[in-house]
């Protein structure tokens, strides 16, 4: 099923998100429903936060269902390494119509469990490292304009605020 992405704004958006503790059913279906909704948006990744579950999970595919074998899901995700640095465009789901360059890693090892509580480590460069991080980002409660400074976040954060006043967000 298709969920509604929460935008920027909203106050789930800004909180952390809880561990998973049941590998069941209903964790099964939030996935599903996860996969369906990131690749009808169209999406890179997605975080439970945004569609208003509070749980330390993600699904990313970076290249967005083309490639059979992309679609990565992880449950209660940890980095376990971090190196170097890209500085490339990135937009998200829960802000849509903006972009804006922000710093990430250039690599990353990730570890977490996959939807049926194994666990597995996974290393991305370039947009997949990019994507953990902007993923793991929504389960701390923070979205890639809380990353940004002075006049780029203002312009952003000005914007999305008389979308709201007009009733367009």
């Amino acid at each position: 099923m298709i969920r509604p992405i929460l935008r920027y704004g909203v106050r789930s958006l800004h909180a952390a998100a809880t561990p998973v503790i049941t590998f069941d059913d209903a964790l099964h279906r939030l996935i599903d429903d996860m996969i369906e909704t990131m690749y009808a948006a169209p999406g890179v990744g997605l975080a439970a936060p945004q569609i208003g579950v509070p749980l330390r999970v993600v699904v990313i595919d970076t290249s967005v269902g083309r490639t059979a074998g992309d679609l990565i899901t992880l449950v209660n995700p940890e980095f376990v390494e971090r190196e170097g640095m890209q500085l490339e465009e990135e937009g998200c789901l829960s802000v849509p119509g903006f972009n804006a360059t922000v710093l990430r890693p250039a690599r990353a090892v990730i570890k977490g469990f996959d939807r049926e509580g194994v666990p597995v480590t996974i290393e991305g460069k370039g947009l997949l490292a990019r994507a953990f991080q902007h993923e793991v980002d929504h389960l701390e409660g923070m979205l890639f304009v809380d990353r940004l400074r002075g006049i780029k976040r203002d312009v952003i954060v000005r914007k999305v605020q008389k979308l709201q006043r007009t009733g367009k967000w």
